[in-house]
């Protein structure tokens, strides 16, 4: 495993899964040791968002979002909300997210994927805080959505991206950031290195999307914090600057978006 001595931020985990049970604990322990210095733990539903609070509680390292993601939509309705919206006045809860549409597995209806992914905008714009887009196969969606409801008003990410670079100029015209996972080491010459090369240096953040998405070395294993490094690695070899300056950049990118990861 890659040691750093630079600071880095894992801005999208997934900390609260039943994968992580066995050992939790071990895991913030590696990435502590390995210059992670914040983690941020992701809400995908009513459930999973109080689980994320809860560990930001817990763990000194480790913020929150509350959200609903597009494969729960089906399930979501009107009393959820009120109840997210409370969530939400924890200062440890940094953003709204995981929201948006997933018209590739559509587990949920997309009509309500799209209905879901709107309440959640409304919250976001009423209590101020930045969203985390999840957007798979339904880009033009998710735009028009964007659009119709302000979301540049908050502002916020496109997580996990990997559309190309002609996608990735009409999400940073919308005033939001792109994060990148370990999949930019899966293959040289891919269109998410072309967005990495060319996107203005203040729009990148780095995420591992634990447990999923394990960077080259370990592909197909448990994803964990810790392996962001290795993401950062090749973010900064696409890019011909050191790990130094790139640690700085995405630190001092990801609180721009999130204002609330502060000190605790």
């Amino acid at each position: 495993m890659l040691i750093s001595n630079a600071m880095w931020i894992d801005s999208h985990a997934h900390l609260e899964m039943k994968e992580f049970d066995p050992d939790r604990p071990q895991v913030i322990e590696r990435a502590t040791i390995n210059g992670i210095t914040r983690i941020i733990t992701i809400g995908t539903d009513l459930e999973s968002s109080r689980k994320a609070l809860a560990l930001a509680k817990t763990y000194q390292i480790i913020w929150a979002t509350v959200g609903f993601h597009p494969h729960d939509a089906a399930s979501f309705n009107p009393e959820i909300l009120p109840q997210l919206s409370e969530l939400t006045q924890d200062p440890l809860v940094v953003a709204l997210g995981e929201i948006g549409l997933d018209f590739f597995r559509n587990l949920s209806p997309p009509q309500e994927q799209k209905e879901t992914f709107r309440q959640m905008i409304r919250l976001a714009r009423e209590v101020r805080l930045p969203i985390i887009i999840h957007d798979r196969e339904a880009h033009a969606e998710v735009l028009t959505i964007l659009r119709e409801e302000k979301a540049w008003e908050v502002g916020g990410v496109f997580h996990c991206f990997s559309g190309d670079w002609a996608t990735a100029k009409q999400c940073l015209d919308f005033n939001f950031s792109l994060s990148v996972t370990g999949a930019v080491t899966y293959k040289k010459g891919s269109v998410l290195e072309e967005v990495v090369r060319r996107a203005p240096l203040e729009s990148l953040l780095l995420e591992t999307d634990a447990p999923y998405l394990a960077p080259h070395p370990f592909r197909g294993k448990r994803n964990e914090p810790a392996y962001v490094l290795h993401t950062a690695e090749q973010v900064a070899r696409i890019r011909g600057m050191a790990l130094s300056e790139l640690s700085q950049a995405v630190l001092q990118n990801t609180h721009q978006v999130f204002k609330r990861l502060t000190e605790k």
